[in-house]
């Protein structure tokens, strides 16, 4: 079956004029612009530095893109609906500091405390204020049509405001919070399994539970047809019988809480938290989600692209780094990454109509 349909677009392709064949080559390339040059990007950085290409990056790679998959889920969805959430990166933040202040082994933000809690309990708090955030973004857009953009960064401020009020409780005067208990860290970073003698940490498994349980709830659920539904025109939706208040709401407060699961690895794996953890981090999920074929333009996105969105951010950016490219230079080329991506986005969907 696979191959006939293959053998069809052949025939069909030969039976085009030069004209209409050299417009198709073109789209086809305009199109996959970005993939094209991230390969481009890879096999120079690979030629360069055939460190590159070994099992150690390779599996680095990996861990990162599985740390960073959690925030971009979450976005993706608020993505489908038109919208975004800048709020991410400090929700990260937020609930990365409450994981840390709490899973200590040196309570400076509550000294009175004497040991630290179960992690389940731990986990079921950040999940709730995550949960809590992405309920006022949820509610301020469907009930006050207010735009996303505005809403989640009032929640930005305010989140931001909420972390620095945080770090300063108790004894710990603004500091960062490190000395994190063994069974935190263990339970985010402890080996999975060995690959040639390179661990790959348990958290990887975690991003792959979380990748699988999304495209279930998108693909599967009602309420993922609800968002696409959504997504794709809201007043259509809605004479259709679709509450889209309420899936609004529901993508938001899923959004919030993927982003206290980022905050949960971010504190084991980078084994601190202080008021700059999650910073810009939603640029990076915005990013992926773009280049994986989440449209702006609202109802289109796959889990599987957002997937392969955010692996290959973190393939050029560590491949970036294998160059020794300045710090401050990756900013210029993240924010280039998001205006082509979003540009040849906006011209498949101006193509289509």
């Amino acid at each position: 079956m696979a191959e006939n349909k293959i053998k069809a677009k052949e025939q069909a392709f030969k039976d085009l004029s030069s004209k209409d064949k050299t417009k198709v080559i073109t789209d086809l390339l305009l199109n996959n612009a970005m993939y094209i040059i991230i390969i481009l990007a890879v096999i120079y950085i690979s030629i360069k530095v055939p460190a590159f290409l070994k099992l150690p990056s390779i599996v680095n790679v990996i861990s990162l893109t599985a740390a960073k998959l959690p925030i971009a889920l979450g976005i993706g969805g608020c993505i489908v609906l038109t919208g975004t959430d800048i709020s991410a990166g400090r929700v990260v933040g937020l609930t990365a500091c409450i994981s840390a202040s709490l899973l200590t082994t040196t309570f400076k933000v509550f000294p009175d405390m004497a040991s630290a809690p179960p992690i389940i309990v731990v986990m079921l708090i950040i999940l709730l204020t995550g949960g809590v955030v992405g309920l006022v973004n949820g509610f301020s857009v469907a009930k006050f049509k207010l735009h996303p953009f505005i809403v989640t960064l009032s929640t930005q401020l305010i989140t931001y405001g909420i972390i620095l009020m945080y770090l300063m409780k108790g004894t710990n005067n603004g500091q960062t919070l490190s000395g994190l208990t063994d069974g935190y860290r263990s339970l985010v970073t402890g080996t999975l399994f060995t690959i040639g003698g390179v661990a790959v940490p348990r958290y990887v498994l975690y991003s792959i539970i979380l990748v699988a349980l999304m495209w279930v709830i998108w693909n599967k659920t009602t309420f993922g047809k609800n968002m696409f539904a959504v997504g794709s025109n809201e007043e259509a939706a809605n004479v259709s019988g679709v509450n889209v208040s309420l899936t609004i709401i529901m993508v938001f407060v899923l959004a919030g809480m993927m982003y206290a699961v980022t905050g949960f690895l971010d504190g084991a794996r980078i084994a601190s938290a202080n008021a700059n953890t999650g910073l810009n981090y939603e640029c990076d999920a915005i990013a992926a989600c773009v280049i994986g074929g989440v449209s702006f333009v609202g109802g289109i996105g796959r889990i599987s692209g957002i997937v392969v969105g955010v692996l290959l951010l973190q393939i050029i950016f560590t491949g970036l780094n294998f160059l020794a490219v300045d710090a401050n230079m990756l900013y210029i080329i993240k924010g280039l990454i998001i205006l082509i991506a979003c540009a040849i986005d906006m011209r498949k969907y101006l193509v289509k109509k």
